[in-house]
């Protein structure tokens, strides 16, 4: 059964993705969520903390400490919102600006290589599978009284 369902084939190959991410950012000095979060910050202006966890799809907890551990390791800063005075914004450094250039290379390194494995037919059926995956979760429309038996 595990081969011929949804959500395994999704499990299987992002831990998969994830675990190949995790031995190219070793190489950095780095780790995926790391660059992940390099890459989900505003080169130019910043980004809002509080922007930061639904834009990555993290819990805020999990968020801080991979936000503490860039900051010590200077990768980020910290920085007064100068719209909202209560609100932090978080800059990329020069370090961080280079290391986020490590990260896009690795990810756009991996698109390359997919695009060239799979039609553009192919990959667009993909994505239309992972949206109307991603939509019927947004919209409780898996588990609730209608579909389930």
């Amino acid at each position: 059964m595990k081969d011929s369902t949804i959500d395994y084939a999704l499990r299987a190959t992002w831990q998969a993705v994830a675990r190949m991410y995790n031995e190219e950012a070793r190489k950095f000095d780095s780790t995926m969520a790391t660059g992940f979060t390099l890459l989900s910050i505003d080169p130019k202006a910043g980004t809002p903390s509080t922007a930061l966890g639904p834009k990555m799809g993290m819990e805020a907890t999990s968020l801080s400490r991979i936000l503490k551990s860039m900051e010590e390791r200077g990768l980020i800063e910290r920085k007064a919102n100068p719209k909202d005075g209560r609100g932090v914004l978080i800059h990329l450094t020069p370090f961080g600006l280079e290391k986020r250039e490590d990260a896009k290379t690795v990810v756009l390194r991996f698109n390359e290589v997919v695009n060239g494995e799979v039609t553009e037919k192919d990959l667009q059926g993909f994505f239309k599978v992972i949206g109307v995956i991603n939509q019927l979760i947004t919209e409780k429309q898996i588990y609730n009284n209608k579909n389930t038996n």
